[in-house]
């Protein structure tokens, strides 16, 4: 994870995202892309793109959160305040973050060597040290790969025991991208929403 920190400047990935609720017993699955761009150290910028089922994009730029839903042609706004800490930690898990950083936010665990989808990986159990951060995520679960010590799976568990589980592939680390392209594509006319007023 530390060498793989040195001069990261962000990725591209297809991502599966599977959300389980506990309650019902259920779960729900997303597929799309992920980009990732850090300008700088602290400052990520986050675009994902969904395509299944339902075609919608989520951005997340400077303490700010977008989601565009083209069906309706509707972005919805979301000033994250406090809560962009905790949007950066879950971002920056195992994505150009060395393992010194990583220990000031988590006791972490070493579970063992597993593959996931062909990939030889260490897998590490995260709990968050602050109470704050542990209200909305138990702990994590990081399967991080023995190769290019890049994240390769993620679960994320809530104290309700709902969990969302990320998989991420072909993955490339530091491909031609900038801020333009973590920025949503928003066409002309899309009507703005903010939820939280």
């Amino acid at each position: 994870m530390d060498k793989a920190a040195v001069g990261f400047r962000g990725l591209s990935a297809s991502l599966s995202k599977t959300s389980y609720t506990a309650l019902i017993k259920e779960s729900t699955v997303e597929s799309g892309t992920m980009t990732l761009f850090r300008p700088k150290p602290r400052d990520m910028r986050v675009l994902i793109e969904f395509n299944k089922p339902e075609a919608h994009a989520v951005g997340f730029q400077n303490k700010k959160a977008q989601i565009y839903m083209p069906k309706a042609n509707v972005v919805q706004e979301y000033d994250l305040g406090k809560q962009s800490s905790l949007v950066d930690q879950f971002l920056l898990l195992g994505f150009g973050t060395p393992g010194s950083e990583i220990k000031k936010s988590y006791a972490v665990k070493y579970l063992g060597p597993e593959t996931v989808n062909g990939v030889k990986s260490d897998h590490l159990d995260l709990v968050p040290n602050s109470e704050e951060a542990r209200k909305a995520f138990r702990h994590f679960e990081v399967w991080v790969s023995q190769a290019d010590g890049v994240t390769v799976q993620m679960k994320a568990h809530q104290p309700s025991n709902d969990y969302v589980l990320f998989v991420y592939t072909d993955i490339k680390v530091n491909p031609p991208i900038n801020e333009e392209s973590v920025r949503l594509k928003l066409p002309k006319g899309v009507k703005k929403e903010t939820p939280q007023k």
